[in-house]
């Protein structure tokens, strides 16, 4: 009885290989037009398929079947080879039932998925129509994924929604593709469950260029206690509730540990942020270092004029809890390098904004009063890069918004380059200041202001 059921499981893998092969002689794996004269009439044109993802999908589909042929026919020829002790064996049910489960029915299954999963575009019963693949819906195998990037179509009687469009797309950055193994496993969880603490491979993605990462549909995990925070005349100047901070993806486990006197608090750019004491001297009082600009002096050339801004750079929210008791609302953006700096931010009162370096600011055109830069755009950056950087700040800021940079450093034989950066942009400056860091290295901090440009 047994032999009989894996010989009918043999027949079902050759009835689907043979069905599988179905796709080569339809040409599936054909390059260009030839794809459109096998599957489709000449008045059909079939274009943007991704010919290399489908081949690729269906492939996956084959060798899992193909593995499963030769599973079942290696155990057949085993017990070929010992007929006389297979007859005198009896094999219970539940060890059959557990054998073909295991060894048939999730094979079949997960081939069957992978077979379902593969997106064709829909062919309309029209002449000379256009037919496009939706983009990378056969490049991903978790589900999760498919269901993302697969375009929403508004509900019927719906034609054109509040955008104006038919559809809406849900984006994901384009270097998710050469992520895939990473991606797939940020994905992979079960819909309406608790996500995997698992915000590290998050920024990890995002980092590399998976930016923006697609949504998911798990519940966020947060601290085990969370406890009500300190109102905000209270939390701009002191140090959070440790136990409102997940602690389980950093080296520290409280607010304590981050202090710069330990070797081994995790994170090594903005050392001191955590320190509240060293925090309040920034911005307020005299240094002796002349690229030191303070906030009253700043404000003080546009008096009552700068009302919102941008911080970006590594911090806490410093900069921005200054500004705050100088009526000013300015958004931070901050990245968990090591330390629990959008924790931190929040905790304080102040907008964290979590962002990478990948994507444009996502704020509209001359909407921002100011731009502050501190501690992170310095010399290591590739000048393309920070050209791009600086022109998406241009379009952000109003006319006559204020571009603050502060302490940018750089090698002293390279200051020259940077300095063409800011100021091809034609800003009136108001202040610019260089000064020695090291021997090899030099500071940079200004203050330069938009220019109307009333085209």
């Amino acid at each position: 009885m047994g032999f009989l059921q894996i010989m009918l499981g043999g027949l079902v893998i050759i009835i689907s290989l043979s069905t599988l092969s179905r796709f080569y002689s339809a040409g599936f794996f054909l390059q260009n037009e030839d794809i459109c004269r096998h599957l489709y009439s000449p008045n059909v044109v079939y274009e943007g398929i991704d010919v290399l993802a489908l081949k690729a999908r269906v492939d996956e589909v084959l060798n899992k079947m193909e593995s499963l042929q030769e599973k079942l026919e290696s155990t057949v020829q085993l017990m070929n080879k010992s007929v006389d002790e297979l007859h005198r064996t009896n094999i219970s049910r539940f060890e059959h039932k557990e054998f073909l489960e295991k060894e048939v029915i999730r094979p079949l299954y997960d081939a069957h998925i992978a077979l379902r999963q593969i997106r064709l575009p829909k062919i309309e019963e029209k002449e000379n129509i256009t037919v496009k693949e939706d983009p990378l819906v056969n490049t991903f195998i978790i589900e999760e994924i498919i269901k993302y990037i697969t375009p929403k179509e508004n509900r019927a009687g719906s034609r054109i929604n509040i955008y104006g469009t038919e559809k809406v797309y849900n984006t994901i950055g384009h270097a998710c593709v050469s992520m895939k193994k990473e991606l797939e496993e940020y994905m992979d969880y079960d819909v309406g469950s608790y996500c995997k603490d698992d915000w590290i491979l998050g920024q990890k993605l995002m980092l590399r260029g998976c930016d923006p990462l697609p949504r998911r549909r798990c519940l966020s995990r947060a601290s085990k206690l969370y406890l009500r925070p300190y109102p905000i005349n209270e939390s701009l100047w002191r140090i959070p509730e440790g136990r409102n901070v997940r602690w389980s993806n950093y080296q520290c486990r409280n607010f304590e540990c981050l202090s710069s006197k330990n070797p081994k608090r995790g994170y090594s750019k903005c050392t001191g942020c955590f320190e509240m004491e060293k925090e309040k001297l920034k911005w307020v009082v005299n240094t002796s270092l002349a690229v030191d600009f303070l906030i009253k002096d700043v404000l003080g050339i546009k008096a009552g004029e700068v009302r919102i801004g941008l911080d970006f750079g590594v911090g806490t929210g410093s900069f921005a809890a200054r500004m705050r008791e100088e009526n000013v609302t300015v958004v931070s953006t901050a990245l968990n390098l090591g330390a629990p700096f959008n924790e931190m931010i929040a905790l304080r009162g102040l907008v964290p904004l979590y962002w990478t370096l990948n994507q444009r600011l996502p704020f509209f055109d001359n909407t921002m009063d100011m731009i502050h830069t501190t501690g992170f755009m310095d010399g290591w950056m590739d000048l393309q890069l920070l050209d791009f950087i600086l022109f998406d700040w241009d379009r952000v800021l109003r006319p006559g918004g204020l571009l603050w940079i502060d302490r940018f450093f750089c090698k002293r034989k390279e200051l020259d380059d940077y300095m063409y950066m800011f100021l091809q942009l034609r800003y009136r400056k108001h202040r610019w200041v260089i000064a020695p860091k090291s021997k090899d290295e030099v500071f940079l901090s200004a203050l330069l202001e938009k220019p109307p440009r009333s085209l």
